[in-house]
């Protein structure tokens, strides 16, 4: 019985006529959703799998032709052809063969191969994103396997030339088509392409190369970093099997909210009560910065809403030099509850002012804008 191949598009949820960029920028973002280092669902590991597996299938130019055809490359015999046999589907390149001379030989793929990138969520103060920090992080990645030294064979042992394909990596079929008889050449289902088989594989890695261990690292933050960047550490990602190349480990800043102060870009901005009677008269205030404390002149009547800038006392600019600015939002209170005296003083004082009842804005004023704001002019 045939196993259906699997949906390998389906599964990173491109078009079959998407780019390599396409795929690339869909493997990229699933990762990012389901890598065992953000998502710790034991689920999100089965299906970072997947999404790998797909990523090996539509990256490569033959694999992805087979699947085009209906077949699995990752199927033991490819597609569920193994030597010798019949199969459902001839490709491309075995109708060119008919053509000009048989089967064109790939050669075995390398079990060396570069390794995968890995995502660490991060978590800092407003202080340490806006002044850098060197923070330590804990990551869990695949590494190089001290026991073989990424060979993946036990000691004393060393990988055999496949029986299957001699080495090749694949092997061949004769296949009836409207041609005639076609023969074709399939990655090998025995040693999966490779060439070689590990008939005793190092007991640490399983013949992977390489295991997973969990590292402490420091990461040096730069001053005035925003939420949702990455800092890239080149290198301290993944380890490819077979002791390959390691990825980058790409470190995503998650800010968090700050008890006074809620940032817009390189700007600070905050909220302070300020009595009545402080806005009417005048008064100076002590506003703690991140990294000072600064004196502002509250002038005079000053109005509900008004706001002040501190020059230069926000975030420094990521690039480049300088800081952004400090913005304080007054907010005017009104006192709620007076005693007799309080509210006798009041009265007197609005009395003195002719406050005592208050009136409709002339022509011109506020009741003005509102006529024509309703009448659509």
């Amino acid at each position: 019985m045939r196993v259906a191949a699997k949906d390998y598009y389906g599964i990173l949820g491109v078009p079959r006529d998407a780019t390599a960029d396409d795929i690339k920028r869909a493997y990229r973002k699933l990762a990012r959703q389901y890598h065992p280092d953000v998502n710790p669902d034991p689920a999100a590991a089965e299906k970072f799998k997947d999404i790998n597996a797909a990523y090996e299938v539509l990256s490569d130019d033959q694999k992805r032709q087979i699947v085009d055809l209906g077949g699995d490359p990752l199927s033991p015999g490819a597609g569920g052809m193994g030597p010798g046999t019949g199969g459902p589907f001839v490709g491309f390149q075995d109708i060119m063969d008919a053509f000009f001379g048989g089967a064109t030989s790939r050669g075995p793929r390398s079990r060396t191969r570069a390794g995968a990138d890995a995502i660490l969520r991060l978590d800092l103060d407003l202080v340490e994103t806006a002044f850098g920090v060197e923070a330590p992080i804990t990551v869990d990645t695949a590494v190089l396997c001290t026991a073989c030294s990424g060979a993946g064979t036990a000691p004393n042992t060393h990988p055999q030339t496949c029986e299957t394909c001699g080495g090749r990596g694949e092997v061949q079929s004769v296949q009836r088509t409207f041609l005639g008889q076609v023969v074709s050449s399939r990655p090998c289902g025995t040693c999966a392409g490779y060439g070689t088989t590990i008939p005793h594989p190092c007991s640490t890695c399983g013949g992977d190369g390489r295991v997973r261990t969990r590292r402490s690292l420091t990461v040096k933050i730069p001053a005035g970093v925003e939420d949702g960047m990455r800092i890239r550490l080149a290198g301290q990602g993944e380890v490819g099997p077979g002791g390959g190349p390691s990825g980058d480990l790409y470190v995503e800043i998650h800010e968090r909210p700050h008890d006074v102060y809620a940032r817009k870009g390189d700007d600070l901005h905050c909220k302070v009560t300020v009595p009545m009677t402080a806005a009417a008269l005048g008064t100076r205030l002590t506003i703690k910065t991140l990294d000072s404390e600064e004196q502002l002149e509250v002038k005079a009547g000053t109005q509900p809403g008004s706001t002040l800038r501190i020059r230069g006392k926000g975030v420094p600019h990521l690039r480049g030099a300088g800081r952004g600015e400090l913005f304080v939002h007054l907010d005017v209170r009104t006192p709620t509850k007076l005693d007799s005296s309080q509210e006798q003083l009041l009265r007197d004082f609005a009395r003195m002012r002719g406050e005592e009842v208050a009136e409709l804005s002339k022509q011109g004023g506020f009741f003005s804008r509102m006529r024509d704001a309703f009448n659509g002019h």
